[in-house]
């Protein structure tokens, strides 16, 4: 009963987490926007998510022998960053699109803090069902 309970305070944190590294990777995106050969990294929000509530083990090798050696687990809450597709091309090779830079940096902004309002109000829920008001 208290995993069913838990179950979507813990896919909220996780998404949380994510969001404040998304938050981080644009926002190095931002700073660098006059660097020379600076390429802009992002991740996949939705596959990440996906990845952390498999607990990691999408894409990973079964180990089928005691004997087998482990690739290394990776973190789910670390998603593999990628290279993001440059709109225009610069002189300076600088792959930062400010533009989509700070459209992504508010919607996750956003994202962010909705996903602390549902942990809020769901914390608020279950004080309120412990405690019968």
């Amino acid at each position: 009963m208290f995993e069913q309970m838990t179950a979507r305070m813990d896919f909220h944190a996780q998404a949380l987490m994510l969001r404040a590294q998304r938050q981080q990777v644009l926002a190095s995106n931002i700073a660098n926007a006059d660097t020379p050969g600076y390429v802009a990294r992002d991740f996949d929000f939705a596959a990440a998510l996906k990845n952390a509530q498999s607990g990691g083990q999408l894409g990973t090798v079964a180990l089928t022998d005691a004997r087998h050696m482990s690739l290394g687990g990776s973190d789910p809450l670390k998603p593999r960053l990628a290279y993001t597709v440059q709109t225009e091309p610069s002189q300076d090779g600088n792959s930062v699109d400010l533009d989509r830079e700070r459209a992504n940096f508010v919607d996750n902004s956003i994202r962010y803090e909705s996903t602390l309002r549902f942990i809020n109000g769901h914390v608020k829920t279950m004080l309120s069902a412990i405690t019968g008001q």
